[in-house]
């Protein structure tokens, strides 16, 4: 199937009108764009011009779509709770508006049986120009001698109050020079500032400071900061204290690999 430019608007569209009011952003990108700042093995196995979308979820996630999905739709036994309701927001608008399409959805807690990431959450929002991906390759002059600092996207209206939540590959749409690849972004210009957010977010992550590298728009709800500051292990109990699970929910064994990624999100 090819696309014309009104395919991409035809796309973007629905799927925003479907999200957008939960909560969530939606940024086209070039499978191309995303492999070609990645080693072969991180692949997406489709051409260079498909297209494809990633979903941001805002700070307005936590109100519009995540307790609202705990009141109606209540969770399945062990999947983390904000994982089941991206899951059902995402798949839901693919079925809604795009039942004639083959669409892979990839979630960002999945991963191959190789146990690397179904994809890179930070890299595809990079290319997307959704957020810019602020890496250690990023700062002259490095005064870490050596030591490994990871990266960490920065929206230009969110700061750090955002997370990238689903890559979907629409199979059978290409597209051709009418789709340009925006930049992200360099909301955090400064040498110095780059080093004060790596460093905050390499040492000092839980405090969130580095959420607030730029001034944001809007950030978390208390009540959204305190589930996210929560164990994931208590997460459960915390929503029953809300009154948004049953007394009889009995809290999941997660394993570790479970708790890292959960811990990741937010």
């Amino acid at each position: 199937m090819a696309a014309s430019p009104a395919s991409v608007e035809s796309v973007i569209r629905p799927l925003g009108s479907c999200l957008t009011k939960l909560g969530f952003e939606v940024y086209p990108l070039k499978v191309g764009w995303y492999n070609s700042v990645l080693p072969p093995s991180l692949h997406l196995p489709y051409p260079d011009d498909t297209l494809a979308v990633v979903v941001l979820s805002t700070p307005a996630m936590f109100e519009q779509a995540f307790l609202p999905f705990l009141e109606q739709r209540g969770i399945q036994k062990p999947c983390d709770p904000v994982d089941q309701c991206v899951r059902d927001c995402v798949s839901t608008a693919v079925s809604q508006c795009f039942s004639d399409l083959k669409v892979d959805v990839r979630y960002d807690y999945e991963l191959l049986p190789s146990r690397k990431p179904k994809f890179l959450a930070q890299t595809a929002a990079h290319v997307s120009g959704a957020a810019f991906y602020y890496q250690q390759s990023d700062v002259t002059d490095q005064p870490w001698a050596g030591k490994k600092m990871f990266g960490v996207c920065i929206h230009p209206s969110f700061g750090g109050w955002f997370a990238i939540r689903a890559l979907l590959v629409f199979e059978d749409v290409t597209v051709g020079s009418e789709l340009v690849q925006p930049a992200p972004p360099d909301c955090v210009p400064s040498r110095e500032d780059r080093i004060k957010l790596l460093e905050a977010f390499n040492f000092r992550w839980q405090d969130w400071s580095y959420r607030d590298i730029v001034p944001p728009a809007q950030t978390y709800s208390e009540r959204q900061k305190e589930y996210f500051s929560t164990a994931p292990v208590l997460r459960l109990a915390l929503l029953r204290t809300w009154g948004l699970l049953p007394e009889e929910e009995v809290q999941p064994d997660l394993s570790p690999d479970e708790q890292s990624q959960a811990n990741g999100h937010g």
